[in-house]
Parts: C-alpha cells; structure tokens; sequence
C-alpha cells in the first residue's frame, strides 16, 4: 500500500475516533449534570409554605421551579446553590408536581407536592384547632457524642443507647411560631446518606450486644441488663430503622420532663451499611401530622454521634503499663479489644480481691453507680452499688496519676493553653496526648468539635481526672443544685457539670474577672470555667444571667427564647455550631433552618419575615437580626438614644463591636450613608457604616 495512503488513512480514522470519544464525553457530561431532585421538605403543606428542595447540578445560577402550570421566577425563589433550593408552596389545590430548570434550561426530575387545606390540630395551647405553616424541627444529639462498648462478651460501660431531643414549630396565620406537642405532631426518625454517601439504616451484623454467650445460651444484653431483646432492640424498644418491626419503633416519645419530643434508647453503631467506620452517621428527622400520619410536615438532617473508641489497648494490652505484672497470667485473646478488656478484669481481681473474670459478662454499673445507666431513675446508688464509689469517681479519680505518659509519649491534663507546644497547636496538645482521650473518644473520633475546639482541652471546662472524679470537695458554687448546697459535698457524676455561664459570665458591660481564673483575648470571655487555683475545679456562677442556663439545669437541659431548647439553637453540647471544616454534617440542621451554619440568630428561622416589631427581646437580649428597619431612624437610633447600655451590651464600650456582635454570615445594608457590607465574623459597631454614635 501506498505510504502517503496508509497515512491519510490514519488521520481519518484518528479523527474519527476523536471525535466520537468527544462526543461520547460531552454526552456523559451532559448526563451527570442533569439537575436531580432527592427531595422536598416539607412534602406537604398550604398555599405559602416555605419548601427546601435538596439535589444535585441545579447549577450555581438562579433558574426557575414549577409547581405544576405555576412558574416560580427568580423573584420568588429565596435562594438557590447547586444543592439546595428554598422557595414557597404558590396557590394550588390537589397534587402539584415539582420540577426544576436550571438556567441553562435543563430539566430536573419530578417529585410531588401535596397540598392540604387544613393543617395539624391544636397548637399545644389548649385554644383548638389552629391554621398553621412553615412548619420547622429543632432536632438535636443531647451530648454532641454517645460512646458504646465495642464488645460485650467481657464486661459493659455503655450500650446502645443514643438519645435524639426535638421540638417543633408552627406559625400560625400572622407567623407567629407556636411549638406543637404530641397531640399535634408525630416525629420519627428514617436513615439518610450524608455527603460521602454514608447511610446507617441497621444495627445487626455490627456488635455481639444481642448475640447469644456460648457457655450460658442467653445474650449478652440480657446477661448485662436482664432484658430479652430481640435482634436490633434497644434497651428502651427503639430499632433502627432497617430492623424496625412497625413505625412505632422509631417513633419519638414526648418528655413532660423537658417539654419535648425525645427518642431515648437509639442502639446504632458507629459502622455503616456498608461496613465502613462513620462516628457521625445522620439520621433524617420527619414529622408527621397527628390525625393524618400519612402526611409529612418537615424535615431535618442531623448527626446522631457514636464512637466505640474506648481506647482500653493503651495501657491494658498484654505487655503494656497495666498488663506487665509477673504474678499475674495476662490473657493472650487475639481480639486486641477483648485481651485488654479480659486484662481489666483480671487486675480488679488481684487488686480488689474479687473473681469477676469468672463471672463475664460483668456490667460495671452494677456495683459502681452510673446516673447514665440509672434507667429507673433511682439518683443514687441502690442494691450491690450501695458502699461502692461511684463509676465515675473509680474511673477519673484512680487513673489521675497514672496517665504520665504512654508509648513513651507525653500525656497532659490540664487546660489550654499549656506551655512548651509547638506554636502550630494553639496550646492545645496533639489528641493522642490529651488524658481524657486516652479511654474518651477524641483520639480519632472528634468528641469535642465544633466552635470551642481550636482553644480548649476538656480540662478547660471539666478541670483535670482528679476534679471530675471527686478527689476534693466543691467550693459553694460548684453544685448544679444550688437551693441548699451541702459543705465539702463532691462532685456528682453528669449532674455538677461546667456551665455556659461558667465562661460565657456576661456581657461587653457586665461580665466577671475573678481570681485565678484568664480573660480571653476578646476582654469578655474566661478560657477556663473554674478558679485555677481550686481542685475540684468548681465551676463559676455568673452574676449577669445573660447567657446562663435555667437555675438548676445543665445546658442540654434548659430553654430560653420563647421556650426553645438551648441546644436547639446552639448545637449539641461538645458540638456547638458551627462546626469545624472536618464535620460538614454537624451543619446541616443550621443550614436548613436560616441558610447558614452558625448559632441560630437569624429571626426567620422561626418567624414569619417582617412580623416582628424592633425589639430588644429576642435571644439573649438580642434586636431583630437582618431587618432592613433597624438601621432606620426609629430602628437603632431610637434604641440607642433611649438606652445606650444595651447597644454597648454587645457592641462594645466604644460601640466599635465586639465578639457578641460578629456576624454570623455576609451582609449588605442600603443606608443614607451608601452601601455597606461585612464579611462573616467581622464585628460590627456605629463605626461600620457612620462615625460613632453622634458622627454622620
């Protein structure tokens, strides 16, 4: 053949399959960035109702939503990400499909609206049947990180036991929020695959909790608690999702304790349905009306957090700091876990003269009173556990001094900042170096994240092993019960905790400067929570209750603004909002709820937009947040004029802001003195837009 022949051929037959690989490239393109709609929440509702539509590739650009013939414009779409889309429900009757196009006019799949003519029964106020909209959950995690044993065939610290606490809000026909109740609303809980594509739906094939001993032909559950469970039945007669038997059993019950809705007793794992290690699985939280329990209302995405990260191995394994006595035969189980642990059985029995390696599965609460495993609510030791300290004190008071050093590493107990560190640590050790991480989750799992990690060790706020084990008797004001504190009483376990107010003692005006105890760098905030010179690490009590709890009541147990959980609006305890870069997750409630990670502050959450008249009564003594009127002349002006105090409150004493007046996300303002704009975090003051107070 003809060499200039051969050649041409070649190039033809090159570009040829050229361009059908690039054809065949710009159709899979086009494929994958098809908009897809996963979701409508609510899925139901009235003419107005706010709807957040969740997907992927709507494109970064407004494009439009069709509510069946009813094409909704940019100008009636609140916003709109690539992912995430909030809009209202137009007029409409029957079912409305829901469909959207991008700006590039690609159509997305469709999903159905519901529309209802009346909405859930009685607004938990005893007035009857009320219209209501909008409908939002406030869901939270009560600890911000439950722990579960990683196996249950030697002894037991902790089952499955996860607890989910939630309300939920309706605003009536002038948007007013009004909480609902059990009589109003069903709430349950499904799973939900998070932005890696993780999803927990099951409990079963991941832990020997419900297998059965071989040498005693019962579970180890009942072995351990002395209940029959069925395969993935929780203690309390939750399942997961996946193994429930009806939809009861993931259904929430309603606390007349708290007020709320709770679901006590989730037993999830921290392994996902695919076998991959998740301490931050989500769990989808949907209510459900009443008297249509087929109807959904709203619904949220959070984390539910577990960890079996109880690192017993460091020191217990056979040949390590615990597990190297020659008059003692150590066990050699293969299972590193299940070695360490049968290891600590056999040191209780030589130091303590018992035969509890004999007698596995042991449950450590039965002799050493735990309030967390307290399921009847006794509040003190009954039984066995009568004349033995308490779980607690056993485990923080008598490892106090012997957590020196690990693996030749250095262990610290005590708070931030602690000298010597790599300057790249903000005084904060390295968590494999931190003593409570040595049996807490915190090593690998993030016990702790959230706003407060990049500054503090658990010693900020608890004070080190000794103090949380009871080692030294409280000052006065360390009691959570302060009606009628006892002398020289000790620390009661999950009872005498650190307080928000124990740091957080006021405002830019009024806050507390004690004694042995370091103001921050903003001039307003402690960075520990007690005197450093006071052993049981006492926790302080603010004069100005600005930001404390309820009296008596620990943080996850109180409510402020309109009744609303504290942990509500801030995020679960050890996981306060906004999370940190590594636990994208732990936002997305905030997300759903104003748009934006951060503290809840923004007033729409829960009222309906320009409702409200200006105001210093909202959370915390807050104004209206991002209402246009407030820079007007009967806005803070007016406000200002009449009480300066309270704009110094969180501005600062120069009104040039403070860290209470930061904010929590990019704004702009339209003023008389030109458009103004500030970058989330950025304080904000008289001087952001005008001169000072009295300056134009």
């Amino acid at each position: 053949m003809d060499r200039s022949l051969q050649i041409s051929r070649s190039f033809w037959l090159f570009c040829l399959f050229f361009t059908v690989g690039l054809t065949y490239a710009d159709e899979k393109s086009q494929k994958t960035s098809i908009p897809h709609l996963s979701s409508l929440s609510p899925s139901s509702g009235l003419q107005g109702q706010k709807i957040t539509l969740t997907g992927t590739h709507f494109a970064p650009r407004k494009g439009k939503v069709y509510f069946g013939k009813t094409e909704l414009t940019e100008k009636k779409i609140a916003s709109w990400s690539d992912t995430r889309i909030v809009t209202t429900a137009p007029k409409g009757s029957g079912e409305a499909v829901v469909q959207l196009m991008t700006s590039k006019e690609k159509r997305s799949n469709q999903l159905t609206f519901k529309y209802v003519q009346t909405t859930p029964g009685d607004s938990g106020s005893g007035s009857g049947t009320t219209f209501l909209s909008n409908f939002k959950i406030l869901a939270n995690n009560d600890l911000g990180m439950h722990c579960v044993d990683d196996d249950f065939s030697v002894f037991s610290i902790l089952p499955p036991y996860n607890v989910i606490n939630a309300q939920v809000l309706g605003q009536d026909a002038s948007g007013k929020p009004q909480l609902l109740d059990k009589n109003t609303v069903i709430l349950r809980y499904a799973p939900v695959q998070d932005s890696n594509k993780s999803i927990n739906s099951t409990s079963l094939n991941k832990t020997n909790f419900w297998d059965l001993d071989p040498t005693k032909n019962l579970s180890y559950a009942e072995l351990l608690f002395g209940v029959n469970l069925g395969k993935g039945q929780g203690i309390k007669n939750l399942y997961m999702p996946a193994d429930a038997p009806a939809p009861g059993n993931t259904a929430f019950g309603w606390s007349d304790h708290l007020g709320m809705f709770t679901a006590e007793g989730i037993p999830i794992f921290p392994i996902d349905d695919v076998n991959h290690y998740n301490p931050y699985p989500m769990l989808r939280i949907t209510a459900y009306d009443a008297r249509n329990p087929s109807l959904e209302l709203a619904h949220t995405d959070i984390v539910v957090p577990v960890s079996d990260e109880t690192t017993c191995s460091n020191c217990h394994a056979t040949g390590k700091i615990a597990a190297n006595n020659p008059n003692i035969v150590w066990s050699n189980h293969l299972n590193l876990e299940v070695q360490s642990r049968n290891n600590v059985l056999l040191a209780h029995d030589y130091h303590e003269n018992t035969n509890l390696t004999n007698q596995k599965p042991v449950l450590c609460a039965s002799c050493h009173y735990s309030p967390a495993l307290d399921l009847a609510g006794n509040g003190q030791p009954t039984g066995d556990q009568i004349g033995h300290k308490w779980m607690s004190q056993v485990m923080h008071d008598y490892h106090a001094d012997k957590m020196a050093e690990v693996d030749g590493k250095a262990i610290f107990d005590s708070p931030a900042p602690v000298a010597g560190l790599d300057t790249k640590l903000n005084g904060v050790p390295a968590p494999d170096q931190q003593a409570c991480y040595q049996c807490h989750p915190g090593s690998e799992t993030k016990c702790l994240r959230g706003a407060m990690t990049e500054t503090v060790t658990c010693q900020n706020c608890h004070g080190g092993m000794a103090a949380v084990g009871g080692a030294h008797a409280l000052r006065a004001n360390g009691p959570i019960d302060q009606t009628s504190p006892a002398a020289n009483q000790i620390r009661k376990a999950w009872t005498d905790e650190p307080r928000c107010q124990s740091c957080h003692t006021g405002d830019a005006v009024k806050h507390m400067t004690p004694a042995g105890a370091t103001l921050a760098s903003d001039g307003i905030r402690l960075i520990h929570a007690y005197d450093l010179n006071d052993p049981a690490a006492s926790p302080f009590l603010a004069g100005n209750k600005r930001f404390a709890e309820n009296d008596h009541k620990l943080f996850r147990y109180s409510n402020g603004h309109g009744g609303i959980a504290c942990e509500g609006c801030h995020g679960s305890t050890h996981a306060i909002w906004p999370s940190d870069s590594g636990h994208p997750n732990d936002d997305i409630a905030a997300k759903d709820l104003q748009g934006h990670a951060g503290t809840i502050s923004e007033c729409t959450a829960c009222h309906k937009a320009n409702t409200l008249p200006l105001t210093l009564n909202g959370p915390h003594g807050m104004h209206n947040v991002g209402d246009s009127r407030w820079g007007q002349e009967d806005g803070h002006p007016a406000f200002y004029k009449s009480n300066p105090a309270e704009c110094k409150a969180c501005h600062g004493g120069d009104l040039r802001g403070s860290v209470l007046s930061k904010a929590g996300v990019d704004r702009n303002w339209r003023t008389e003195w030109g458009n103004k704009s500030v970058k989330k975090g950025e304080p904000i003051g008289c001087y952001t837009c005008h001169n000072g107070p009295d300056g134009d």
